[in-house]
């Protein structure tokens, strides 16, 4: 059954996408999928309910566990299912991405929003595609900074760069779909 409902999930993502500006979603390699009815797990809920806009949930994989930590100091771990270690999934460029509900609502899904957890400038300044070692870390108003350049971005705005130079990007974003807190998340790279 939940592989119908994602049957008809994603195309209905990439259906309310489609419009949007080329370019605006990343070509970095990212495709997670994620029943939270089955785990039920309280930090990424946080971060997958539409009344909690502000709430910004990283995720990523530590051995055969996915590790929720979100910038309300939440974290929780939730030991992956079988199907789900065999799934393929790529969490970002490097082992991680950041979701949740922007406040400023300007996606077509509700303001709900993925991003990569790596600073896209330092990963583009130190061309370091392969192995970037840049994490982001988020703050309880929803500003990502990284702890390499200090560059700050906001994501209740749509990952912009708060305070960059010329040539400087804001956050790369990816495709995302979000039920509800105890439903399915979908966040994936534009085909």
């Amino acid at each position: 059954m939940k592989w119908v409902f994602f049957a008809f999930l994603v195309p209905a993502v990439l259906l309310l996408t489609g419009c949007q500006a080329e370019g605006e979603y990343s070509t970095w390699p990212c495709r997670f999928d994620y029943n939270n009815m089955i785990h039920q797990d309280p930090t990424l809920a946080t971060a997958m309910n539409a009344n909690s806009r502000g709430v910004f949930c990283k995720i990523s994989e530590s051995g055969p566990k996915y590790s929720f930590q979100n910038n309300q100091n939440m974290s929780s771990q939730q030991v992956m299912t079988e199907e789900e270690r065999r799934s393929n999934f790529i969490l970002g460029v490097n082992n991680g991405i950041i979701v949740g509900y922007q406040t400023f609502n300007t996606t077509p899904n509700g303001g709900y929003v993925a991003y990569d957890a790596q600073c896209p400038n330092c990963v583009r300044k130190e061309n370091n595609y392969l192995n970037p070692k840049y994490p982001l870390s988020m703050s309880t108003s929803g500003i990502a900074t990284c702890g390499k350049c200090g560059k700050k971005y906001d994501m209740n705005n749509g990952g912009i760069i708060q305070n960059g130079e010329e040539g400087d990007v804001g956050l790369e974003k990816y495709l995302a779909m979000a039920t509800e807190p105890l439903g399915y998340l979908s966040v994936g790279t534009k085909r």
